[in-house]
């Protein structure tokens, strides 16, 4: 992923107001992020912790959503997988987020979930460059290069459903 900088990021958000652009709490430390090892910026709301955001690249386009954590319910004990990395966690590593679509469309069918890492770190975990508890990635026979294909196919499957 390119470098980009607050104005970019600020721009490419496609579900949320002017209002809404204008509080959202930029990451500080852009100039230090690896973009190298990303294929999209993600990342959590200090000021709000159930809110967070994802910018992308999207058929040719930067793109961004803001994402809410929906409520944990049920077992907190068990391991969850992140639908874009499958990087497995402890259940506090992986939430459903929902984000509204980009364009509403009045049929009810206005939001889209998906079960993502809750640091929104997947590129890192991908690549070995950030590590999870033993166990959090299963031994595969791909390459690097396949996972993280894989990983932004189903990336581009999630933002498709936003758009």
């Amino acid at each position: 992923m390119k470098e980009l900088t607050e104005p970019e990021i600020r721009s490419s958000f496609v579900n949320c107001t002017k209002g809404e652009v204008s509080r959202l709490t930029v990451p500080r430390d852009l100039p230090e992020l690896p973009w190298g090892d990303l294929d999209f910026l993600g990342w959590r709301d200090p000021a709000a912790p159930q809110r967070s955001y994802i910018v992308a690249e999207h058929e040719g386009q930067l793109v961004g959503f803001a994402l809410r954590l929906a409520p944990r319910t049920g077992n907190t004990h068990h391991r969850s997988m992140c639908s874009i990395c499958l990087t497995t966690h402890p259940a506090s590593g992986v939430a459903l987020m929902t984000a509204r679509k980009a364009r509403q469309t009045g049929n009810g069918d206005e939001t889209v979930g998906q079960y993502l890492c809750t640091d929104l770190a997947c590129s890192l975990y991908v690549r070995g460059k950030k590590r999870t508890q033993p166990g959090g990635r299963l031994k595969e026979t791909l390459t690097e290069e396949e996972k993280i294909e894989r990983m932004r196919a189903q990336l581009a499957g999630f933002l498709s459903k936003l758009l």
